[in-house]
């Protein structure tokens, strides 16, 4: 695990890796040992390795920086707007639960830094494939060590899609498929479905997919993605084309030339009102 040297004097970035790391080692002993997995609500898992994964990152941010907020997933935090924080780190421990507790290797850690609501550094880990994803605001985005760009491809025809389904069985799923079928439509190469946003984005900068789409994802699923997506020049917004707030959203993620073009798929994919 090692970042780039171009980008070892940045603290914030440095110390987000190694918090990713220890965090990753917790889920890696878990993987080996076993763990106590239940659910939170339907389709919705937490296990244990999650919730150790958190009090060790959430710990040694606070003996680093007592005076930050933090935004974690299994935790109550009790800040009102964390966009107004001076310092807020915004935490996954454990992104994939379910191929997680299923045996699959693709989950990560998502650790992202914002200073006033803006984001300064991200980072992704997958512990179990030993691979980091990074991004400085202005300073670009890479994928061990080596710079990463976003596909230059200009059609729809020529990608493949990511998409995320949120544990909601109704509405919001059968919105996701009407995208599904919109995409189809329109002959793209494929859709992928690997049930980890933060590594989906990751997927996006690096040009293995032209976009991304999931209609609910929380701040800790996307944050340090998103830098990622967009230091690597593509583009986030919510699935109406609106600005990430630091709440819960839905995610279009683009190369940015194909921005439009999934806004119009997924415009055409809104359910009729007596469907909602």
């Amino acid at each position: 695990m090692k970042i780039p040297a171009e980008l070892s004097s940045i603290q914030e970035l440095v110390f987000a890796t190694e918090l990713a790391k220890a965090g990753g080692d917790v889920l890696l002993r878990h993987r080996k040992e076993g763990t106590v997995i239940r659910e939170k609500a339907r389709n919705d898992l937490v296990s244990e390795a999650d919730l150790e994964s958190e009090r060790v990152i959430k710990q040694a941010i606070a003996d680093r920086y007592p005076d930050h907020v933090i935004l974690a997933e299994e935790s109550e935090n009790g800040h009102d707007s964390y966009s107004e924080a001076e310092h807020l780190w915004i935490i996954d421990p454990l992104d994939g639960t379910t191929n997680f507790a299923h045996g699959i290797p693709h989950f990560a850690v998502s650790i992202a830094y914002y200073q006033r609501g803006v984001a300064k550094c991200g980072v992704v880990w997958n512990p179990a494939r030993e691979e980091l994803y990074c991004a400085v605001a202005g300073q670009g985005a890479w994928f061990q060590g080596e710079r990463m760009h976003v596909g230059t491809q200009t059609r729809l025809t020529d990608v493949l899609i990511a998409v995320g389904f949120y544990y909601d069985r109704g509405a919001m799923m059968r919105r996701t498929l009407r995208t599904i079928e919109g995409l189809f439509a329109e002959q793209i190469r494929g859709i992928r479905r690997f049930g980890t946003a933060s590594l989906d984005l990751c997927g996006v900068a690096s040009g293995d997919y032209g976009a991304f789409v999931e209609y609910q994802l929380a701040p800790w699923d996307f944050a340090a993605g998103r830098l990622i997506v967009e230091e690597a020049g593509g583009k986030v917004t919510s699935s109406a084309g609106d600005e990430l707030p630091i709440a819960v959203s839905s995610v279009l993620a683009t190369n940015s030339v194909l921005h439009p073009a999934m806004l119009d798929v997924i415009a055409a994919s809104k359910l009729p009102a007596e469907e909602e």
